[in-house]
Protein backbone atom coordinates (compact mmCIF):
# COMPACT_ATOMS: atom_id res chain seq x y z
CA UNK A 1 0.00 0.00 0.00
CA UNK A 2 1.03 4.00 -0.33
CA UNK A 3 1.62 3.69 3.21
CA UNK A 4 3.64 1.61 3.55
CA UNK A 5 6.38 2.79 0.95
CA UNK A 6 5.81 6.25 2.72
CA UNK A 7 6.87 5.13 6.08
CA UNK A 8 9.85 3.33 4.88
CA UNK A 9 10.92 7.01 3.32
CA UNK A 10 9.37 7.64 -0.30
CA UNK A 11 8.52 11.21 -0.72
CA UNK A 12 8.20 11.96 -3.96
CA UNK A 13 5.26 10.72 -6.65
CA UNK A 14 7.78 8.78 -8.91
CA UNK A 15 8.95 6.85 -5.99
CA UNK A 16 5.88 4.81 -5.75
CA UNK A 17 3.19 4.06 -8.38
CA UNK A 18 -0.04 5.60 -7.98
CA UNK A 19 -2.02 3.19 -6.22
CA UNK A 20 -5.82 3.07 -6.33
CA UNK A 21 -7.16 4.30 -2.91
CA UNK A 22 -9.53 1.97 -1.06
CA UNK A 23 -13.11 4.25 0.11
CA UNK A 24 -15.49 4.02 2.21
CA UNK A 25 -18.42 6.36 3.42
CA UNK A 26 -20.31 6.58 6.58
CA UNK A 27 -23.70 8.43 6.67
CA UNK A 28 -25.39 8.43 2.92
CA UNK A 29 -27.24 11.68 3.66
CA UNK A 30 -26.69 14.99 1.49
CA UNK A 31 -23.23 14.70 2.03
CA UNK A 32 -22.89 11.25 1.91
CA UNK A 33 -24.38 11.01 -1.77
CA UNK A 34 -21.78 14.13 -2.76
CA UNK A 35 -18.69 12.86 -1.82
CA UNK A 36 -19.73 9.26 -3.20
CA UNK A 37 -20.51 11.33 -6.72
CA UNK A 38 -16.70 12.68 -5.79
CA UNK A 39 -15.29 9.31 -4.98
CA UNK A 40 -16.54 7.76 -8.49
CA UNK A 41 -14.92 10.69 -10.42
CA UNK A 42 -11.91 10.27 -9.36
CA UNK A 43 -9.10 8.33 -11.14
CA UNK A 44 -7.43 7.52 -7.99
CA UNK A 45 -10.13 6.82 -5.57
CA UNK A 46 -12.12 3.47 -5.67
CA UNK A 47 -15.48 3.24 -3.37
CA UNK A 48 -15.38 -0.08 -1.42
CA UNK A 49 -18.69 0.49 0.29
CA UNK A 50 -21.46 2.80 2.27
CA UNK A 51 -22.18 1.81 5.95
CA UNK A 52 -25.69 3.65 6.60
CA UNK A 53 -27.57 2.56 9.60
CA UNK A 54 -30.79 3.55 8.60
CA UNK A 55 -32.16 0.14 6.52
CA UNK A 56 -34.58 2.33 4.47
CA UNK A 57 -31.92 4.52 3.58
CA UNK A 58 -29.52 1.52 3.19
CA UNK A 59 -31.98 -0.43 0.55
CA UNK A 60 -31.92 2.83 -1.88
CA UNK A 61 -28.17 2.33 -1.96
CA UNK A 62 -27.52 0.66 -5.80
CA UNK A 63 -24.08 -0.40 -7.37
CA UNK A 64 -22.13 -0.65 -4.25
CA UNK A 65 -21.78 -2.62 -0.94
CA UNK A 66 -23.31 -1.33 1.74
CA UNK A 67 -23.00 -1.99 5.52
CA UNK A 68 -24.94 -1.71 9.31
CA UNK A 69 -22.33 -0.86 10.85
CA UNK A 70 -18.47 1.51 10.65
CA UNK A 71 -16.57 -1.33 12.21
CA UNK A 72 -18.05 -3.79 8.94
CA UNK A 73 -16.69 -0.93 6.33
CA UNK A 74 -13.25 -0.60 8.15
CA UNK A 75 -13.01 -4.34 8.52
CA UNK A 76 -12.87 -4.13 4.53
CA UNK A 77 -9.39 -2.65 4.84
CA UNK A 78 -9.73 1.22 3.71
CA UNK A 79 -7.27 3.27 2.63
CA UNK A 80 -9.40 6.13 3.20
CA UNK A 81 -13.36 7.03 5.33
CA UNK A 82 -15.50 9.86 4.34
CA UNK A 83 -17.43 10.75 7.80
CA UNK A 84 -20.49 12.55 6.61
CA UNK A 85 -22.35 12.06 9.76
CA UNK A 86 -24.41 14.29 12.38
CA UNK A 87 -21.89 16.15 14.80
CA UNK A 88 -22.60 14.09 18.04
CA UNK A 89 -20.93 10.41 15.91
CA UNK A 90 -18.28 12.20 13.96
CA UNK A 91 -15.27 12.44 16.57
CA UNK A 92 -15.72 8.90 17.68
CA UNK A 93 -15.27 7.52 13.92
CA UNK A 94 -12.54 10.04 13.20
CA UNK A 95 -10.78 8.56 16.51
CA UNK A 96 -11.78 4.42 15.15
CA UNK A 97 -10.37 5.54 12.05
CA UNK A 98 -7.40 6.81 12.56
CA UNK A 99 -6.40 4.61 15.20
CA UNK A 100 -6.74 1.51 12.71
CA UNK A 101 -4.31 3.64 10.49
CA UNK A 102 -7.20 4.54 7.86
CA UNK A 103 -6.70 8.21 6.52
CA UNK A 104 -9.71 10.48 7.22
CA UNK A 105 -11.81 13.13 5.39
CA UNK A 106 -14.38 14.29 7.77
CA UNK A 107 -17.26 17.10 6.90
CA UNK A 108 -17.80 20.29 9.25
CA UNK A 109 -18.25 20.85 12.03
CA UNK A 110 -15.61 18.22 13.60
CA UNK A 111 -18.24 17.29 16.33
CA UNK A 112 -20.66 19.48 18.51
CA UNK A 113 -17.77 21.11 20.73
CA UNK A 114 -14.19 22.95 21.00
CA UNK A 115 -13.62 19.65 23.42
CA UNK A 116 -14.49 17.20 20.58
CA UNK A 117 -12.09 18.51 18.15
CA UNK A 118 -9.50 18.37 20.85
CA UNK A 119 -9.96 14.86 21.17
CA UNK A 120 -9.74 13.87 18.07
CA UNK A 121 -6.78 15.64 17.40
CA UNK A 122 -5.16 13.86 20.09
CA UNK A 123 -5.28 10.53 18.33
CA UNK A 124 -4.16 11.99 15.27
CA UNK A 125 -0.28 10.95 13.99
CA UNK A 126 2.05 11.34 11.14
CA UNK A 127 0.82 8.27 10.08
CA UNK A 128 -2.46 9.46 8.67
CA UNK A 129 -4.05 12.39 7.08
CA UNK A 130 -6.93 14.16 8.59
CA UNK A 131 -8.88 16.88 6.64
CA UNK A 132 -12.14 18.57 7.18
CA UNK A 133 -14.93 19.84 4.70
CA UNK A 134 -14.55 23.45 4.80
CA UNK A 135 -15.66 23.13 1.03
CA UNK A 136 -16.27 26.75 0.53
CA UNK A 137 -12.69 27.54 0.36
CA UNK A 138 -12.04 25.83 -3.10
CA UNK A 139 -15.23 27.38 -4.81
CA UNK A 140 -14.01 29.48 -7.94
CA UNK A 141 -14.86 32.98 -6.65
CA UNK A 142 -13.15 32.59 -3.24
CA UNK A 143 -10.19 30.99 -5.04
CA UNK A 144 -9.76 33.85 -7.40
CA UNK A 145 -10.19 36.30 -4.40
CA UNK A 146 -7.47 34.96 -2.77
CA UNK A 147 -4.87 35.12 -5.49
CA UNK A 148 -5.96 38.48 -5.55
CA UNK A 149 -5.17 39.38 -1.84
CA UNK A 150 -2.48 37.53 -1.30
CA UNK A 151 -0.76 39.53 -4.62
CA UNK A 152 -1.16 42.39 -2.47
CA UNK A 153 -2.08 44.50 -5.55
CA UNK A 154 -5.11 46.51 -3.43
CA UNK A 155 -2.97 46.52 -0.41
CA UNK A 156 -3.46 45.19 2.93
CA UNK A 157 -7.02 44.00 4.37
CA UNK A 158 -8.65 46.80 6.54
CA UNK A 159 -11.90 44.00 7.02
CA UNK A 160 -14.27 41.63 5.73
CA UNK A 161 -17.79 40.96 6.45
CA UNK A 162 -20.42 38.58 5.31
CA UNK A 163 -23.67 37.21 5.17
CA UNK A 164 -24.80 33.79 5.05
CA UNK A 165 -28.44 32.87 5.15
CA UNK A 166 -31.28 30.52 4.03
CA UNK A 167 -35.15 30.42 4.79
CA UNK A 168 -35.09 26.96 6.98
CA UNK A 169 -37.87 24.85 5.17
CA UNK A 170 -40.77 22.87 5.57
CA UNK A 171 -38.72 20.31 6.99
CA UNK A 172 -36.45 22.30 9.05
CA UNK A 173 -38.30 21.64 12.50
CA UNK A 174 -37.34 18.16 11.87
CA UNK A 175 -33.76 17.86 10.67
CA UNK A 176 -31.10 16.43 13.38
CA UNK A 177 -29.35 19.59 12.60
CA UNK A 178 -31.46 21.32 14.88
CA UNK A 179 -31.42 18.50 17.90
CA UNK A 180 -28.99 20.17 20.43
CA UNK A 181 -28.42 16.90 21.61
CA UNK A 182 -27.05 15.69 17.78
CA UNK A 183 -25.69 18.73 16.17
CA UNK A 184 -24.55 20.66 19.57
CA UNK A 185 -25.71 24.19 18.06
CA UNK A 186 -27.73 25.98 15.69
CA UNK A 187 -26.95 28.13 12.29
CA UNK A 188 -23.99 29.27 13.62
CA UNK A 189 -22.13 25.85 13.90
CA UNK A 190 -23.87 24.83 10.82
CA UNK A 191 -23.76 27.03 8.16
CA UNK A 192 -22.00 30.20 10.01
CA UNK A 193 -18.74 27.82 10.65
CA UNK A 194 -18.05 28.34 6.50
CA UNK A 195 -18.02 31.86 7.37
CA UNK A 196 -15.75 32.35 9.91
CA UNK A 197 -13.20 29.53 8.08
CA UNK A 198 -13.29 31.92 5.21
CA UNK A 199 -12.32 34.93 7.15
CA UNK A 200 -9.51 33.37 8.67
CA UNK A 201 -8.84 31.81 4.89
CA UNK A 202 -8.18 35.82 4.19
CA UNK A 203 -7.27 37.31 7.56
CA UNK A 204 -5.80 34.40 9.82
CA UNK A 205 -6.72 34.23 13.53
CA UNK A 206 -9.00 36.68 15.65
CA UNK A 207 -8.58 37.06 19.31
CA UNK A 208 -11.49 38.56 20.30
CA UNK A 209 -15.33 37.68 19.89
CA UNK A 210 -18.55 38.87 20.48
CA UNK A 211 -21.62 37.47 19.37
CA UNK A 212 -25.53 38.09 19.72
CA UNK A 213 -27.89 34.97 19.23
CA UNK A 214 -31.91 34.10 19.00
CA UNK A 215 -34.01 31.76 18.26
CA UNK A 216 -36.95 33.85 18.48
CA UNK A 217 -38.97 32.56 14.84
CA UNK A 218 -38.46 28.38 14.79
CA UNK A 219 -38.20 28.36 18.60
CA UNK A 220 -35.87 25.11 18.51
CA UNK A 221 -33.53 25.37 21.58
CA UNK A 222 -30.89 26.63 18.93
CA UNK A 223 -30.36 29.75 17.62
CA UNK A 224 -31.70 30.48 14.37
CA UNK A 225 -29.48 34.16 13.97
CA UNK A 226 -26.40 34.27 14.79
CA UNK A 227 -24.63 38.37 14.97
CA UNK A 228 -20.86 37.98 15.22
CA UNK A 229 -17.77 40.66 15.73
CA UNK A 230 -14.56 39.68 15.38
CA UNK A 231 -10.89 41.64 16.10
CA UNK A 232 -7.38 40.33 15.61
CA UNK A 233 -3.96 41.94 17.14
CA UNK A 234 -3.40 42.95 12.97
CA UNK A 235 -6.24 45.54 13.61
CA UNK A 236 -8.48 43.98 11.47
CA UNK A 237 -12.32 43.41 12.23
CA UNK A 238 -14.80 41.17 10.64
CA UNK A 239 -18.86 41.14 11.00
CA UNK A 240 -21.07 38.70 10.23
CA UNK A 241 -24.73 37.03 10.31
CA UNK A 242 -25.55 33.81 10.02
CA UNK A 243 -29.32 33.17 9.79
CA UNK A 244 -32.12 30.52 9.53
CA UNK A 245 -34.63 33.05 8.48
CA UNK A 246 -33.14 34.81 5.60
CA UNK A 247 -36.02 34.05 3.24
CA UNK A 248 -33.78 34.72 0.35
CA UNK A 249 -31.62 32.20 0.49
CA UNK A 250 -28.07 34.35 0.66
CA UNK A 251 -24.34 34.22 0.19
CA UNK A 252 -21.88 37.46 0.24
CA UNK A 253 -18.54 38.00 1.80
CA UNK A 254 -16.97 41.59 1.19
CA UNK A 255 -13.47 42.00 1.97
CA UNK A 256 -12.15 45.57 2.03
CA UNK A 257 -9.19 46.23 1.29
CA UNK A 258 -6.99 49.76 1.27
CA UNK A 259 -6.83 49.74 -2.46
CA UNK A 260 -10.14 48.46 -3.37
CA UNK A 261 -12.39 45.89 -2.28
CA UNK A 262 -13.55 42.22 -3.20
CA UNK A 263 -16.76 41.06 -3.66
CA UNK A 264 -18.03 37.32 -3.51
CA UNK A 265 -22.04 36.76 -4.06
CA UNK A 266 -23.96 33.75 -4.82
CA UNK A 267 -23.23 30.42 -4.31
CA UNK A 268 -22.56 27.32 -6.48
CA UNK A 269 -24.75 24.70 -5.05
CA UNK A 270 -26.60 21.68 -5.81
CA UNK A 271 -30.15 23.20 -4.92
CA UNK A 272 -28.93 26.56 -6.95
CA UNK A 273 -30.61 28.71 -4.60
CA UNK A 274 -27.92 30.92 -3.72
CA UNK A 275 -28.20 32.25 -6.65
CA UNK A 276 -25.00 32.57 -9.58
CA UNK A 277 -21.12 32.66 -8.26
CA UNK A 278 -19.72 36.02 -8.81
CA UNK A 279 -16.39 38.13 -7.63
CA UNK A 280 -16.43 41.65 -8.03
CA UNK A 281 -13.46 43.96 -8.06
CA UNK A 282 -13.02 47.65 -7.38
CA UNK A 283 -10.54 49.95 -7.22
CA UNK A 284 -10.55 52.82 -4.88
CA UNK A 285 -11.36 55.76 -6.67
CA UNK A 286 -11.69 59.42 -4.95
CA UNK A 287 -14.27 62.34 -5.91
CA UNK A 288 -11.46 63.29 -9.03
CA UNK A 289 -10.84 59.77 -10.14
CA UNK A 290 -14.36 58.67 -11.02
CA UNK A 291 -17.10 59.81 -12.55
CA UNK A 292 -19.96 59.03 -10.09
CA UNK A 293 -19.29 59.83 -6.94
CA UNK A 294 -18.80 56.76 -4.04
CA UNK A 295 -19.22 54.65 -7.31
CA UNK A 296 -15.90 53.24 -8.92
CA UNK A 297 -15.50 51.22 -11.93
CA UNK A 298 -15.49 47.54 -11.16
CA UNK A 299 -14.78 44.10 -12.86
CA UNK A 300 -17.38 41.30 -12.83
CA UNK A 301 -16.75 37.74 -13.22
CA UNK A 302 -19.34 34.87 -13.21
CA UNK A 303 -18.60 31.27 -12.64
CA UNK A 304 -20.84 28.57 -13.86
CA UNK A 305 -18.45 25.57 -13.22
CA UNK A 306 -18.20 24.39 -9.64
CA UNK A 307 -15.27 21.65 -8.95
CA UNK A 308 -14.68 22.92 -5.58
CA UNK A 309 -15.86 18.99 -3.94
CA UNK A 310 -13.27 17.41 -6.27
CA UNK A 311 -10.32 19.83 -5.74
CA UNK A 312 -10.33 19.56 -2.29
CA UNK A 313 -10.55 15.97 -2.25
CA UNK A 314 -7.73 15.89 -4.92
CA UNK A 315 -5.63 18.19 -2.63
CA UNK A 316 -5.94 15.15 0.47
CA UNK A 317 -5.34 13.13 -2.21
CA UNK A 318 -2.00 14.52 -3.02
CA UNK A 319 -0.98 14.86 0.56
CA UNK A 320 -1.31 11.04 0.86
CA UNK A 321 0.81 10.46 -2.11
CA UNK A 322 3.15 12.87 -1.26
CA UNK A 323 3.23 12.44 2.75
CA UNK A 324 3.23 16.13 3.35
CA UNK A 325 0.97 17.53 6.36
CA UNK A 326 -2.62 18.58 5.39
CA UNK A 327 -2.60 22.07 5.36
CA UNK A 328 -6.02 23.37 3.70
CA UNK A 329 -8.91 22.69 5.77
CA UNK A 330 -6.62 21.07 8.33
CA UNK A 331 -7.11 19.72 11.77
CA UNK A 332 -6.00 22.72 13.43
CA UNK A 333 -8.10 25.10 10.76
CA UNK A 334 -11.17 22.77 12.46
CA UNK A 335 -9.80 23.70 15.58
CA UNK A 336 -9.32 27.51 15.40
CA UNK A 337 -12.45 27.96 13.69
CA UNK A 338 -14.34 25.69 17.06
CA UNK A 339 -12.63 27.97 19.10
CA UNK A 340 -14.16 31.22 17.65
CA UNK A 341 -17.43 29.81 18.15
CA UNK A 342 -16.81 28.56 21.24
CA UNK A 343 -16.27 31.63 22.28
CA UNK A 344 -18.97 33.34 20.34
CA UNK A 345 -21.48 30.88 21.71
CA UNK A 346 -20.33 31.52 25.32
CA UNK A 347 -20.62 35.10 24.84
CA UNK A 348 -24.08 35.28 23.67
CA UNK A 349 -24.69 33.10 27.17
CA UNK A 350 -25.25 29.80 24.79
CA UNK A 351 -22.89 27.63 25.60
CA UNK A 352 -22.77 24.60 23.03
CA UNK A 353 -24.45 21.05 24.26
CA UNK A 354 -21.86 19.45 26.50
CA UNK A 355 -19.94 16.10 24.69
CA UNK A 356 -20.31 14.60 27.75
Amino acid sequence: MIRRAQRAGYRNRSDVMMEILRCGVVGYGYMGEIRRAVIERSPRLRLVGICEPNADTRNRVIGCETFETANELLATGLDILFVCVPNALAPDLCIEAMRGDVHVFCEKPPGRTLEDIERIRAAETPAVKLMFGFNHRFHPSVQRAKVIVDSGRLGGIIGVRGVYGKSGGSGFRQSWRNDRTLSGGGILLDQGIHMLDLFRFFCGDFERVKCFTNDSYWNLAVEDNAYVILANDQGQNAFFHSSATLWKHTFQVHVLLEEGYLTVAGLLSRSGSYGRETLTVGKRQFEGETEAVGNPAEELTYFDRDDSWDLEVAEFVRCIDESVPVCISSSQDAWEVMKIIDSAYKDAGRPPENAS
